[in-house]
């Protein structure tokens, strides 16, 4: 189990840094991190991270997807994370 939250702290972590540095790539003209890649670290229990993400860098939430998609999927984490404890 603590393996399990480590990992989970340490995938919403890194997912949250994706979505800011992303942002700061868009504003300055430079390289990107392409969607798919930003789904891929949600997917894999980073949701929460990358709703976090999207809510302070104000990045990806006119994308319907991104701002439907990621909190629903954030929800669906934690509770499965919940059911599993």
């Amino acid at each position: 189990m603590e393996v399990l939250l480590w990992y989970l702290l340490a995938v919403n972590i890194f997912t949250f840094i994706m979505f800011n540095l992303d942002k700061w790539f868009a504003s300055t003209g430079g390289w990107r991190i392409s969607e798919r890649n930003l789904l891929i670290a949600c997917l894999l229990g980073g949701a929460p991270g990358g709703y976090l993400g999207m809510k302070f860098a104000h990045h990806k939430t006119r994308k319907s997807f991104f701002a439907f998609g990621v909190p629903a999927l954030g929800i669906l984490q934690l509770v499965l994370f919940i059911w599993i404890l």
